[in-house]
Order: structure tokens, then C-alpha cells, then sequence
């Protein structure tokens, strides 16, 4: 499924450098190597950058339906520093309803290993989104 046409037409996560790597209906991976500028005082990933790359996931996956999903909650935890070359956010579909779908984005490093886990909802909108109607 092409979703690329969802990131295109964001341009924080492309000032990030966030790059779709798969998308299909419900389910969507995304990659951000962890440049100098995306980290924090600590010199590891800046958790906002890290909730971007999943909130960005969880957008594809949830927008993947055509119908124009927004988020109404979000929530992440962080469990081990955001370090390595590259992290990767892989969203899956946990439920879906006419107006509302929960979605879980595991955010992982280059080693597999888990760096966090969010949790997000939408309310669908019946409002057409696609790359006709965007």
C-alpha cells in the first residue's frame, strides 16, 4: 500500500528526516537515523523527536483506511535510551470502529531492542482521505 503521498505532505517529520518503510490497512513501519540534532542535553534521542517517529507511524496506519483519522489521546513510555544509528516505530491496528480505532507503535533501535511504547487513539471522521482527496 502507498502511503508515501501521507509523509510528503508533512513537513515536520520530513525536517526530522522520518522515512515510511512499509504501510499497509492498519499497520505502518517508520525509520529515523538519530542525527546530532535530534538528540538532548544527554546526547541520546530527544523524546520529542522519539514520540514524532511514532506519532507518525501511528498517523500512516490509522489514516490507512481512507477515512481522515485524528488523534483524540496519545501516550508514550519511554524504557531505554534512544541510542544507536537508526530507531524504527511499527504501528498495528488494535481495534477499529466506525468512529474510533487504537492503535500500538512499538519504537525499537538498531539492535531490535525496545526503546518505547505508545499507545493511540483517533476518531474517524467521515471525511474522505486519500492521495485523490488530501
Amino acid at each position: 500500500m502507498d502511503m508515501q503521498w501521507f509523509l510528503d505532505r508533512d513537513p515536520f517529520a520530513r525536517m526530522l528526516g522520518i522515512r515510511l518503510i512499509e504501510a499497509g490497512p492498519g499497520y505502518a513501519k517508520t525509520a529515523m537515523d538519530i542525527a546530532d540534532n535530534l538528540k538532548n542535553g544527554a546526547g541520546i534521542a530527544h523524546g520529542g523527536a522519539v514520540f514524532t517517529l511514532a506519532d507518525l507511524a501511528f498517523a500512516v496506519a490509522s489514516n490507512s483506511h481512507g477515512k481522515l483519522s485524528l488523534a483524540v489521546a496519545a501516550a508514550i513510555s519511554y524504557v531505554k535510551a534512544g541510542t544507536g544509528g537508526t530507531l524504527y516505530a511499527e504501528a498495528k491496528e488494535v481495534s477499529l470502529g466506525a468512529r474510533m480505532g487504537t492503535y500500538a507503535i512499538a519504537i525499537t533501535n538498531d539492535a531490535g531492542e525496545a526503546v518505547a511504547a505508545f499507545q493511540g487513539t483517533v476518531y474517524r471522521k467521515d471525511t474522505p482521505y486519500t492521495r485523490e482527496t488530501a
